[in-house]
């Protein structure tokens, strides 16, 4: 069955500033290199991956757009734009990333910004139409019912805007709730079926110590029950994840809920087919 990674990171710290590393554990402080992952990504099992943007600087978006050109596995990048200037984010749409092969979806780090309803600035909106009217998907890392709230208030403005949470927008693992408002909130934007869920990040969500199949399984299994399995894919988001496990150690885990929770043809869905739909690969 091939498998796709849907969420990898990249960076190196000589190109761009990546400001939230400043504040980050000592284990990230550290250009990552995809050649670290070749040899852990064979023995997990994975086929394909996609790169998923790590800051909000263009410099880091071009910089993972080379890197997928030279290596095959790489399917797609998920890179940054300056969605708050939404003149800015037409032209480099239309001037070079439309034009990219590897160009697949967009993300901003929401999580890092002040304002929860960041979104919700009416050229951030444009910007989102913009992105609606080519098919490119959106990525959404919210942390908060706040940003669940939030992206509620985006589907209506831009209805035709496919988008996916990663990381499940943290459900409350840590604190044992099954599933307070993160489920509530869920639950109400999984009925719109423009909204996808990705199954990652979720060893940082949950704390090293509490990052097994037995403990996340009622949370994916609420997922899958929501979204269903046309609508859910999986990411292993390294190497943040190593905050709390190994890369094969995550992606075992994640197999391991999965398989018993679901039949072959949905495994397929949510190991590769659902990713190749969402971001047309």
């Amino acid at each position: 069955m091939m498998i796709i990674d849907t969420h990898i990171h990249i960076w190196d710290t000589g190109k761009s500033t990546y400001s939230w590393l400043s504040g980050a554990p000592e284990l990230l402080k550290r250009t990552y290199t995809i050649k670290e992952l070749e040899t852990p990504r064979k023995q997990a099992g994975i086929d394909a991956g996609i790169f998923v943007q790590a800051d909000v600087q263009l410099e880091d978006s071009f910089h993972m757009l080379e890197v997928a050109k030279r290596t095959d596995w790489i399917k797609g990048v998920v890179s940054w734009l300056p969605l708050a200037n939404t003149e800015r984010t037409d032209q480099l749409l239309n001037d070079r990333l439309l034009h990219d092969e590897y160009f697949v979806g967009v993300r901003h780090l929401i999580h890092d910004e002040a304002d929860p309803e960041w979104l919700l600035q009416e050229p951030v909106i444009e910007s989102l139409k913009l992105l609606a009217a080519h098919n490119i998907p959106y990525d959404v890392v919210g942390i908060l019912p706040a940003h669940l709230e939030t992206i509620l208030k985006v589907a209506e403005k831009v209805p035709d805007l496919r988008m996916v949470f990663d990381h499940l927008n943290a459900p409350p693992i840590q604190e044992g709730y099954r599933f307070g408002r993160w489920g509530e909130l869920m639950g109400e934007v999984a009925s719109n079926k423009n909204m996808y869920a990705k199954i990652s990040g979720l060893g940082t969500v949950a704390g090293s110590d509490r990052f097994n199949a037995g403990t996340l399984k009622p949370y994916i299994e609420f997922i899958l029950k929501n979204f269903s399995a046309d609508r859910c894919f999986c990411g292993g988001d390294w190497p943040v994840s190593l905050l709390a496990a190994d890369y094969v150690t995550t992606w075992n885990i994640y197999k391991e809920v999965l398989t018993t929770l679901l039949d072959g043809s949905e495994q397929e869905k949510l190991f590769s087919g659902n990713a190749i739909q969402f971001y047309n690969l």
